[in-house]
C-alpha cells in the first residue's frame, strides 16, 4: 500500500534546470526521511539529498549544491529542484523513503519509487 510515484525527468540541454516530483500514497510522507537518488548508466545509485522530518536536509554529494529538496504536507508530495545541469547529471532519479533514523545512503531506504529518466543533451 505505501507507493512513491516519482515524474517531472525529460530532456533538458545543458545548463538548464529541472523539478523532480514524488507522491506519496498510502502514508504520510512527513513521518518519513526522503531520499532522491539517481542511477547513471552502466553505474551504482548514489544518493542527491534527502531531508529530515524536521526539514533539514542532508547527505549527498553527487549534484554538488545545484540541488534542492523539499516536501509540502498539503500535498503529500517530495521535491527535488536541479539547477546548472551537465550532460553527467544524466541517470534514473528515484525518491525513496525510510522509517528515521536513516543516513543518505541506498542501503538504508526499502521503498522506491519507479524512476524517472534524467537526460541532459545538448
Amino acid at each position: 500500500q505505501l507507493t512513491l510515484a516519482d515524474s517531472g525527468g525529460g530532456l533538458v540541454p545543458p545548463g538548464g534546470s529541472l523539478r523532480l516530483s514524488c507522491e506519496a500514497s498510502g502514508f504520510t510522507l512527513a513521518d518519513y526521511v526522503i531520499g532522491w537518488f539517481r542511477q547513471p548508466p552502466g553505474k551504482a545509485r548514489e544518493g542527491v539529498l534527502c531531508i529530515h522530518t524536521n526539514g533539514t536536509a542532508y547527505g549527498g554529494t553527487s549534484v554538488k549544491g545545484r540541488a534542492y529538496i523539499s516536501r509540502r504536507k498539503t500535498s503529500n508530495t517530495a521535491y527535488l529542484n536541479m539547477r546548472n545541469l551537465r550532460p553527467e547529471d544524466t541517470a534514473i532519479y528515484y525518491c525513496a523513503v525510510s522509517l528515521p533514523p536513516a543516513a543518505c545512503s541506498v542501503g538504508d531506504f526499502s521503498s522506491w519509487g519507479q524512476g524517472t529518466q534524467v537526460t541532459v543533451s545538448s
